[in-house]
C-alpha cells in the first residue's frame, strides 16, 4: 500500500523533520510544500532523503484563500507526476503527528482501500455558519489597493453568488486522506471546470471546502467516509485550534484517530517525545 504524505509547512524545520521521521515506512514518499514566504534552505539542509521530494511550484499562502489550495494542488500535480502508483494521498500540516505507528496506518488504508477519508458535512444542512463564504464576495486571495473596500461594495450592490452546476456544498476540516484516483479525478475537473475555479477563488475558507464539494457531487461520492482520522481540539473557540500538549496525552491516545494537530515543538516537545514512545 504505496502512500504519498503531502505536508503543507511554513515554519520549524527541525519539526517537520521529525514529523516525516515519524512517518518513514518503506512504502511512503513525501512531498513537501514550503509556503514561498519563507527560506526554504533551513528545510533542504536537513530534510534530505530518497523519499522526500519538495514541491517545485511555491506559492506564498494566506489563511483562507485560494492560495492554500493552490498549494495543495501544486503538490498533486508533482505526486501524478511522478508516475509512483500510489494507492492513496495524505495531505498534512507540517505542525501535524501520527498517533499511530506507519504499519498500522498503511494496514488500516490498505483494508479499506478505496475509501476516502474527508469531513464533508453539508453546508445547507449541518454547516450554515459556512454559508456566507459561497454566497458573498471574498477578495482575500488578490493583491489589489484597498480590497475590504472593494469586497464590502461588491456585497453591497452584486447579488449574492451561486455555486456553479447546482453542486451541494459540502466541507469542514480541510486535511484529509483520498485515493490517488481522487486526486486525478479533482486535478482534471478543475482544469476543465475555469468557472468553477473563479467561483472558488472567491470564496473564503475554500480550503474547507473545495475539495470535498468536488469528490462529493460525482460518482466517487459512494466511497467517501465522513471521518478524517485526525484529532483537533477547537475547543478554545479561537480561529485555530488548540496546541497540543502533554496534558493531552489521555486524550489522543484515547481518540482512536490515526493523527493529531497541532503541535508546537518550541512549547512543549515532551508530547511528541511520548507519542515516539507509545
Amino acid at each position: 500500500m504505496k502512500v504519498a504524505h503531502l505536508i503543507l509547512a511554513h515554519a520549524q524545520p527541525r519539526q517537520l523533520a521529525r514529523l516525516i521521521n515519524s512517518l518513514q515506512h518503506p512504502d511512503a514518499d513525501f512531498y513537501v510544500h514550503l509556503d514561498l514566504k519563507i527560506d526554504k534552505n533551513p528545510f533542504e539542509a536537513i530534510i534530505q532523503g530518497k523519499n522526500i521530494f519538495f514541491v517545485q511550484q511555491r506559492v506564498k499562502v494566506r489563511w483562507g484563500a485560494y492560495s492554500m489550495v493552490q498549494a495543495t494542488l501544486n503538490g498533486f500535480e508533482d505526486i501524478l507526476a511522478s508516475g509512483v502508483a500510489y494507492q492513496y494521498v495524505n495531505l498534512l500540516s507540517g505542525q501535524d503527528y501520527p498517533l499511530q505507528k506507519p504499519a498500522k496506518i498503511h494496514s488500516f488504508l490498505e483494508a479499506n482501500y478505496p475509501n476516502l477519508y474527508m469531513e464533508f458535512l453539508p453546508v445547507e444542512e449541518e454547516w450554515k455558519e459556512a454559508i456566507p463564504r459561497l454566497t458573498r464576495y471574498h477578495l482575500v486571495n488578490f493583491d489589489i489597493p484597498l480590497k475590504y473596500t472593494i469586497e464590502a461594495w461588491m456585497n453591497k450592490i452584486l447579488p449574492n453568488r451561486k455555486i456553479p452546476e447546482q453542486m451541494v456544498a459540502v466541507g469542514r476540516s480541510q486535511w484529509f486522506t483520498i485515493t490517488l484516483d481522487a486526486v486525478r479525478y479533482i486535478v482534471d475537473y478543475l482544469k476543465k471546470k475555469p468557472k468553477t475555479v473563479r467561483f472558488f477563488k472567491l470564496t473564503w475558507g475554500v480550503d474547507e471546502l473545495i475539495f470535498q464539494t468536488i469528490l462529493y457531487n460525482s460518482a466517487l461520492k459512494t466511497t467517501m467516509v465522513n471521518e478524517n482520522l485526525r484529532y483537533i481540539d477547537w475547543s478554545e473557540g479561537k480561529s485555530s485550534p488548540k496546541t497540543l500538549t502533554i496534558a493531552d496525552k489521555v486524550l489522543l491516545e484515547s481518540s482512536g484517530k490515526f493523527f493529531a494537530r497541532k503541535f508546537n515543538a518550541e512549547v512543549d516537545e515532551v508530547i511528541l517525545n511520548h507519542l515516539d514512545a507509545v
